[in-house]
């Protein structure tokens, strides 16, 4: 009967619910009024008289013009309840001033003992009705909130950080259809124990009782202005618990508005990497972009989207995006042109490997920095696509380069990867080959032409990662290659940053390396997820747990571990996370007969022959034996 009564009422139109609110008020107003009759039968002055049926129909027109029937009653809250005694307050006091101003006009043309009737007992009057009134109307109110939440499921969250955000935060859940907090955590000895908007401020080892008695279903931080490394402290403390965590973004992105709920976040890989954090060289930052036309290669692709994000911020005269995607050429046009800052901003539908079109665009623009990020990365697909690997990779890099040496571009900047360190894949090969080519053109031109090789970036396309978030939200299993491979990872937009400032390092033919910190095992980050998602990994130690993670083998050409040196010859720069290194490189004059032979491989489509050139010219490089390109493999 009350299930069908509540479904009923919440099916109900806005002004239909508004007005049968105002109605069940209008009734209580008077219910009061009476009670309050009563008790002072026989005291009751002109002053009731006057304005007996007034008052009521004041009252609501005074809750209709602040606003009070605009509160949802499902999410009732203290300023919804501060509203509604303003509005009693309110009406009371037009209730007495439209009194008083009755009384004398009374008075003067009847005799009246004014004093009689403005006495301690009519005053206590009011005072009671204002007490019953505001005891019946919030009364009604609590109890039609907590009948018509019942239908609803809420989340019972704990708010980590009891500072401005964790109020701000705590203020937007309180209207939440899914979402209530019922506790702060803050290390604030001087806040336990207290009140922060009748939500209760708790120590943090307070935390293991929550979860365990099943009274909180997700924490959710909100310490926008910590650093790197204490999120990844208080991430490393609240994970054992295996509960649920999302997390406010940093004070960059709160500066505009209110805090929304809309913006908290899962946990990723950056939270957990707890990287320090070094402030960029502005004057680095500005060598290459500042008032230059700058073309960026690859635009549309993780790290060529944001080096062109980090661009266009940075005061550059133009910004030319070349990619061959036309979608993601179109969306990362659209997110620059969107900002405040006032840049040009073209975009060119275009092939690396069509040098005469990289020239038209150079010369057409006076293009002054090449931020050449076009490349195939995925290691798997490019062990499968070998052929194509080589064309993009290799040849599309070389076109690329004469191109801006043709053009007279000041300065060409080689995005590289740590797979071309002793390679064990065609993706790695043919990445070191790129830099090979760039350190033979390097000596014969005025075009400074420099590399900057990084690790894994957190997010890029095809990463682990996003599959591993993916699997968590599915149920698993969570797929990892093997137990003991380790990565280097990099939030996108610093490796964008250090890019940008080790290409203004370059003097020609350097390979600079970015410190890529501390190597991580994503058998363990796999866990690390798994727990913060708010469950257990499920293994010979805990049958009972939620997801299990599964060995599936290394892919072709994938390696245990990642290096970023050839040798061991290496030397600091001027920025704490990039050094050079000095390795060994092929002349243009031979290089170019390995060209003319990888030319010749790909047209006879000769496979061991385009891998063997490789491992020839490639330190390092140990081809996989099997061969995995579907292609090749139906035709031979």
């Amino acid at each position: 009967m009350f299930s069908l009564v509540r479904e009923l009422f919440l099916k109900q139109k806005r002004y239909i619910k508004q007005t049968i609110a105002s109605f069940v008020d209008l009734v209580t107003l008077y219910l009061s009024m009476v009670i309050v009759s009563f008790t002072f039968a026989a005291e009751i002055s002109i002053f009731t008289n006057l304005v007996i049926l007034l008052f009521p129909i004041l009252t609501i027109f005074t809750f209709y013009t602040l606003g009070v029937y605009r509160s949802v009653l499902r999410y009732i809250d203290f300023s919804s309840i501060g509203l509604i005694l303003k509005a009693l307050m309110l009406s009371h006091l037009l209730y007495i001033t439209i009194g008083i101003l009755s009384l004398a006009v009374y008075s003067y043309f009847i005799t009246l003992d004014i004093q009689k009737v403005l006495n301690l007992q009519n005053f206590q009057t009011l005072l009671l009705y204002f007490l019953l009134c505001s005891f019946f109307v919030l009364g009604i109110r609590i109890f039609a909130n907590s009948f018509l939440r019942k239908t609803f499921k809420f989340q019972k969250v704990a708010i980590y950080g009891a500072g401005s955000a964790g109020i701000q935060l705590a203020g937007a859940l309180r209207v939440s259809k899914e979402i209530q907090p019922v506790a702060f955590i803050d290390k604030n000895p001087s806040l336990h124990g207290t009140f922060l908007g009748g939500i209760k401020v708790l120590h943090p080892s307070k935390l293991e009782k929550l979860v365990s008695g099943g009274k909180i279903d997700e924490v959710l931080i909100a310490m926008p202005s910590a650093s790197k490394s204490i999120l990844r402290s208080l991430l490393k403390e609240i994970e054992k618990y295996s509960i649920r965590v999302r997390i406010l973004p940093g004070l960059a992105e709160l500066a505009q508005g209110k805090i929304l709920v809309s913006e908290l976040k899962e946990v990723d890989i950056s939270d957990l990497l707890g990287r320090y954090e070094v402030e960029a060289n502005q004057e680095l930052i500005n060598k290459n972009i500042d008032n230059k036309v700058v073309l960026i290669t690859g635009a549309g692709g993780s790290i060529g989207s944001e080096i062109s994000r980090q661009v266009a911020r940075h005061n550059a005269k133009k910004v030319i995006l070349l990619d061959s995607n036309e979608y993601a050429l179109y969306s990362i046009k659209s997110e620059i042109e969107s900002f405040e800052e006032e840049v040009q901003v073209y975009s060119v539908l275009g092939n690396v490997n069509n040098k005469n079109r990289i020239i038209e665009v150079c010369k057409t623009f006076n293009v002054q920095t090449i931020y050449h990020t076009a490349a195939y990365k995925h290691v798997s697909l490019v062990e499968e696509n070998p052929f194509e690997a080589v064309s993009n990779n290799i040849h599309g890099t070389k076109r690329c380069a004469e191109a801006a040496i043709e053009s007279n571009v000041e300065t060409f900047v080689l995005i590289s990867t740590d797979k071309a360190v002793r390679p064990t894949n065609i993706m790695g090969a043919t990445k070191r080959f790129a830099e090979l080519i760039l350190q033979s053109l390097a000596s014969t031109t005025n075009t400074r032409l420099t590399m900057v090789r990084f690790g894994n970036v957190v997010g890029s396309s095809g990463s682990a990662i996003p599959l591993f978030q993916k699997q968590i939200k599915e149920g698993g299993p969570v797929t990892v290659t093997h137990r003991e491979v380790i990565r280097y990872f990099m939030s996108i937009p610093e490796a964008a940053e250090l890019v940008i400032q080790a290409g203004a390092m370059g003097k020609g033919g350097d390979v600079f390396v970015l410190d890529m910190g501390e190597p991580v095992k994503i058998y363990e980050l796999a866990k690390r997820l798994i727990n913060l998602s708010g469950m257990e990994v499920k293994d010979d130690n805990n049958p009972d747990g939620d997801i299990e993670i599964i060995f599936t083998g290394l892919r072709p050409g994938e390696k245990l571990y990642e290096e970023l040196l050839i040798g061991d010859n290496v030397s600091t720069t001027s920025h704490k996370q990039i050094f050079r290194a000095e390795e060994e490189f092929i002349s243009a004059n031979n290089l170019q007969k390995y060209l003319d032979s990888l030319a010749k491989a790909q047209k006879a489509g000769d496979l061991y022959a385009l891998k063997g050139i490789l491992e020839e010219v490639v330190s390092g490089y140990s081809p996989e034996k099997e061969i995995v390109d579907a292609v090749y493999m139906e035709k031979n």
